[in-house]
Order: structure tokens, then C-alpha cells, then sequence
């Protein structure tokens, strides 16, 4: 009989320091926490102890449903801890009342058996100093699991500032890789509009220079031209020289012809008046008068001989000289134009090559600027290369410490789950207690934090569990889980679902527009008949942008949204789905809300990233209304 005690679970002894170190380790608090509890006195000295409450730590209540400490997680996580130890030490407080009348009534047997029993009292003192030993190991524990749980939390809020800040450096990292590849492509840009000038120079370079080469060619044949106009009329001048020296000649021999013929006559004229002295007969007058009309005749005839021959060498001259002027007219005319045409092609390729020159001199000029900007792009290319490599670097550094980070906060929520383990195992022990003594239980206060889960389509690492962001809101003190479900088969969705039907959100996931006009948002509530909503003609929904369906009683005090005037926030607790629907009543996104009982394993939501992917524009979402720890 006296060996019980230090064997029972169910014992108060065993109750209040398994309480002791549980509460001191689920609030995170200092190490002396459990010694306030459990100070080393007996059992009726131990009851007038209570465990520190968020009123006894200068936190009011009414500072509990501050709406900016609602919004941290932690928070939360913090207050509600609190409100359930603080609901634990109430009924604690209450069972160790209990515990000191019945150490009371305990001592007081323990004296009168002692009377009778002193080996029984021997056996009890050495069980109680055993039973204080295994109290101050216990002790012992919880001093250090509470060291490491402090350790941890600060631990936990470094990692976040910390990864805040890498964050913070990855959006500036971007945002600069963004403006060098912009940079790029003007660059870019500009390069092929600068090529394309230089094509089109080039090309009028290669029209001007066959324009060019044309002219050359006329050039030379003019010049050809004109050279043999030259050549020719020099010829003709070298022809009238012959005939002019022809007609000197034919005029030398006309003169040696008549001085002969003078000659001739005079020898003639002594030969005859030779002859005439030497005959002196009679026949001289007849002789003579023979003579002179011989020598006349003959004069005559030599003389029209003389004057024929001097009329056709004066044609023959005349018409030789007629022609050598009009060839010399015809190819003095050609060589004159010859001669201008010269000039004037002379004059554009002057021009051309003076063109040429200031073409050669731009595509100089622009091959400098193409250099310029090859190596510009060149440089910028290594820049963005080198930019990219330490951008990659500091991702991948990136994920090493969040994938650390995950692995710390992993190793947190075991620690956690293994202390509410451990106070679910308190509960169970005080409710058994309380139940087997008969004691009231103080009904908790009216209002917890109700926990929201959500589940998104990204996945940061692959095959890893992650924690999920929490939202607190009011809820009824009833102990049930609020289940979110959502799908689509397309880029609308449906993004989030009031449980107490106030709103419905619709998002646009891509990055157009897409209009909405004739599309239909449907109700579904038990048996009742479905409601719709239509969106008004000429509605769009940008890229990326969420808009909000306000039930009839919440609209009138938004000015964001749309009203849907038929739609009134349900009861909670009732299950309710909405579905919406294309022009062709096709269905495009589906979401539903279910309230289940709660489950086992509360806590904090763990995700499992499987295979490595997830289906687009999917999305769970879990709402605890009773507290968890």
C-alpha cells in the first residue's frame, strides 16, 4: 500500500510534476518557472503555488485580440499557447485546492498510522525522498528543455530576418539582370538598324561605282573617238599636203612644159629662119607663109593639149579639195562635240569621284561606329554573363540556406510536436485525475484563434516539407475544421472563399487581360436552389489582378469590387461551394468549403512537395477553430 504512490501515473504527486514540466516547457519560459511551481516543501506548501498567467505577465486580455498582433504567426502561435496554459493552470490550480485537502487528510493518516505502522512510515519517508529525487531529475529537464526551446526560438528569428533580407537581395538582383537584358537588346537593336544603314550605303556605293565604271567606259570610248577623228584629220591634212604638193608639181611641170615649148619654138623659129636665110628663092613668101600657119596649128593644138590637161588637173584639185573640207567640217563638228561630251563626263566623274570620296569616308566613319558598338555589346555581354554567374551563385547560395533554414525549422516542429505530445499526455493525465476526483472543469473562455492553412501551386524546393504562412481570425468556440478546396482549368481562378461567406475573390494568373463579360459565378448550399451571379457586360480582369464578389450585406460598406445582390453570408458550419462558369456555360474554376470534425495530430501544417511538381491553380485550404497548441 505504501509503495503505490511512487509507482501511479495517476498519482497528484506524478500530475503535478509531469504539469510542472510540461507548462514550463510549452511556454518557452525561464528555467525557475517550474521552481515557483514546485518549489521543494511538502505537498500542502505546493498547493498554494499558480502558474503564471498572460494576466500575471502584464498582458491584458483585451490586448489579445489586437488586430496587429493577430497578424504575425508566431503571435499567434504565442497567444494561444498562452490562452491554453492559462486555461490549463486555472484547472491546475483547482486540482491542486483539491490535492491539499487531500494531503491534509493524507498527513493526518500517515500520523495515526504511524502509531501503528512505523515500518510502513519508514517505507512511506523513503518513497517520498525517492518520489523528490525523480521531481528535481524532472526538474532538471525541463530547466533544459526550456534553455534549448529559447535557443531555438532566437535561432529561428535570425533565419528570418536573414532570409528577408536574401529576399530582398534576389528582387534587387533581378530587377538589375531585367535592365542589362533590356540594355542588350537596344544595343542589339541599334547594331542591325546601323548594319542596315551600312547594307544601303554600300549598295549606293556599288551603284555609283558601276556609274562610275560607265562613265569610264564612255570616257575611253569618247576618247577613242575622238583620237581617230584626230588621226583622220590629220590624215586629210597630210592628203591636202600631197595634193597641194601634187598641184606644185603639176604647176612646175606646166611652167617646164611652156618654157620648153617657148624653148621649143624659139629653136624652132632659128632653125626655121635658118632655113628661111639659106633658101633665098623665090618660093620663101610660101614657105613662110606655110610655116607660120604649121607653126600655128601647131601652137593651137599644143595649147588646147595644154589647156585640157590644165582644166582636168584643176577638177581633179578642186574636187580633192572639196572633199578634204568636208571631211575636215565633219570631223572637226564630231571632234567638238567629242570634246564637249569629254568635258561634261569629265565634270561627273569629278562629281562621282567627290561623292565616292565622302561615301568612303561615312563608311569609314560608320565601320569605326560599328566597332565601337560590337565592342560596347561585347563588354555589356560579359557584363550580363558574369552578372548571371554571380546571380546564380548567390540563388543557389540562396536555397542552400533556405533549404538549412527548412531543415532547422523541421528540426523546431519535431521539437514542438514532441512537447504537444507531451501536453496532450498532461491533458489526458489531469482530465483523468479530474474525472476520478470528481472535479468541476472551468469552461474556457468564448473565443479561440482559428488557424488558415493554405496551399499554393509554387514550390521553392523540390521534394522538401515547407512551412505554410498562417492568418488568424475569430471563430466560435466549437472544435471543427474548416477545409478549402479550389480547381481550374484555366487561368481564372478562384482565389479565396470567406467562411463566413462575405466575399469570394476570382484572380486573372496570367499576364492578359481577359474579359469577363457574360461570365456567371453559381452558389451551391445543400438542398437549396442555386444562385447566380453575372458579371456586367464590358468587365475585364487584368493580368495578375484579383477581384472581389462582396455579398449584399458586406458590399454596401466596400468600395471595392462588385456586389452580388442576391448572395447572403450562410450560416458557419455549412458546407457551401461556388462554381464559375464561361459565356458557354462551361465550367472554368470550382471551389468548396467543408466543415469536418478535427482530426488528430493539430499543429502547425506540414506540406510534401511529391514528385516534384504540383497542378497549376490548385489550392487547399484548412481553418481550425479550436486552438492549437
Amino acid at each position: 500500500m505504501a509503495a503505490r504512490p511512487a509507482s501511479s501515473p495517476a498519482s497528484p504527486e506524478g500530475a503535478a510534476a509531469t504539469g510542472a514540466r510540461l507548462a514550463g516547457g510549452a511556454r518557452g519560459g525561464s528555467p525557475s518557472a517550474g521552481r515557483r511551481a514546485f518549489p521543494h516543501a511538502s505537498p500542502p506548501a505546493m498547493a498554494a503555488t499558480r502558474f503564471s498567467t498572460p494576466g500575471d505577465s502584464g498582458l491584458a486580455l483585451g490586448a489579445l485580440d489586437s488586430p496587429w498582433l493577430l497578424r504575425s504567426p508566431s503571435r499567434r502561435s504565442r497567444l494561444q499557447e498562452k490562452e491554453e496554459l492559462r486555461q490549463l493552470n486555472d484547472r491546475l490550480a483547482s486540482y491542486i485546492q483539491r490535492v491539499r485537502v487531500l494531503e491534509a487528510s493524507k498527513a493526518a493518516l500517515h500520523r495515526r498510522l504511524a502509531q501503528y505502522e512505523d515500518s510502513d512510515g519508514r517505507d512511506a519517508r523513503i518513497l517520498r525522498r525517492s518520489y523528490e529525487g525523480q521531481l528535481a531529475e524532472l526538474r532538471g529537464e525541463l530547466e533544459q528543455q526550456a534553455l534549448q526551446r529559447a535557443a531555438l526560438q532566437v535561432a529561428l528569428e535570425a533565419l528570418r530576418e536573414e532570409h528577408q533580407q536574401l529576399l530582398a537581395r534576389d528582387a534587387k538582383k533581378e530587377t538589375d539582370l531585367s535592365l542589362a537584358v533590356a540594355r542588350a537588346k537596344d544595343l542589339d537593336a541599334q547594331l542591325i538598324s546601323k548594319q542596315a544603314e551600312l547594307m544601303t550605303s554600300l549598295s549606293r556605293q556599288r551603284s555609283l561605282e558601276n556609274e562610275l565604271q560607265e562613265s569610264t567606259d564612255r570616257n575611253n570610248s569618247f576618247k577613242g573617238m575622238a583620237d581617230d577623228s584626230k588621226n583622220q584629220l590629220h590624215n586629210e591634212r597630210l592628203r591636202r599636203a600631197d595634193l597641194e604638193t601634187g598641184m606644185k608639181t603639176l604647176q612646175d611641170q606646166v611652167t617646164f612644159l611652156k618654157n620648153l615649148h617657148e624653148n621649143e619654138l624659139k629653136r624652132k623659129k632659128q632653125f626655121y629662119e635658118s632655113r628661111i636665110q639659106e633658101i633665098e628663092s623665090g618660093r620663101q613668101q610660101e614657105f613662110e607663109m606655110k610655116l607660120l600657119s604649121a607653126l600655128q596649128e601647131f601652137r593651137k593644138e599644143h595649147e588646147q593639149r595644154i589647156q585640157e590637161y590644165k582644166d582636168q588637173m584643176e577638177r581633179n584639185f578642186q574636187a580633192r579639195i572639196e572633199n578634204v573640207h568636208l571631211s575636215a567640217v565633219k570631223n572637226g563638228d564630231l571632234a567638238n562635240s567629242a570634246l564637249e561630251e569629254l568635258k561634261e563626263t569629265k565634270m561627273r566623274v569629278d562629281s562621282l569621284m567627290s561623292q565616292n570620296g565622302a561615301l568612303e569616308a561615312r563608311i569609314r566613319e560608320l565601320e569605326a561606329r560599328i566597332r565601337d558598338l560590337q565592342e560596347t555589346i561585347a563588354h555589356e555581354r560579359g557584363l550580363s554573363k558574369r552578372r548571371v554567374a554571380e546571380k546564380q551563385r548567390e540563388m543557389a547560395k540562396m536555397q542552400q540556406q533556405m533549404q538549412a533554414q527548412l531543415d532547422e525549422y523541421e528540426h523546431l516542429l519535431d521539437v514542438k510536436l514532441a512537447l504537444d505530445l507531451e501536453i496532450s499526455a498532461y491533458r489526458a493525465m489531469l482530465e483523468g485525475e479530474e474525472e476520478r476526483l470528481k472535479l468541476s472543469r472551468p469552461s474556457p473562455e468564448s473565443g479561440g484563434i482559428r488557424e488558415t492553412v493554405t496551399e499554393g501551386h509554387r514550390l521553392f524546393l523540390q521534394g522538401k516539407k515547407r512551412k505554410r504562412s498562417l492568418a488568424s481570425r475569430q471563430a466560435h468556440n466549437t472544435c471543427f475544421k474548416v477545409v478549402q478546396r479550389a480547381s481550374s482549368s484555366g487561368s481564372i481562378s478562384i482565389e479565396d472563399i470567406d467562411p463566413d461567406g462575405k466575399f469570394i475573390k476570382i484572380k486573372n494568373n496570367s499576364h492578359e487581360d481577359q474579359s469577363l463579360s457574360g461570365w456567371t459565378v453559381r452558389r451551391q448550399h445543400k438542398n437549396e436552389a442555386d444562385i447566380m451571379y453575372q458579371f456586367p457586360a464590358r468587365f475585364i480582369l487584368q493580368g495578375g489582378q484579383v477581384v472581389t464578389v462582396w455579398s449584399a450585406k458586406e458590399g454596401s460598406s466596400t468600395g471595392s469590387g462588385v456586389v452580388w445582390k442576391s448572395q447572403k453570408s450562410p450560416r458557419v458550419g455549412e458546407s457551401i461551394g461556388f462554381a464559375l462558369l464561361g459565356v458557354d456555360g462551361e465550367e472554368i474554376a470550382e471551389a468548396k468549403i467543408t466543415y469536418v470534425d478535427r482530426g488528430e495530430g493539430e499543429g502547425e501544417i506540414e506540406d510534401t512537395a511529391e514528385g516534384g511538381e504540383m497542378k497549376p491553380h490548385s489550392q487547399k485550404n484548412e481553418s481550425h477553430s479550436c486552438p492549437i497548441m
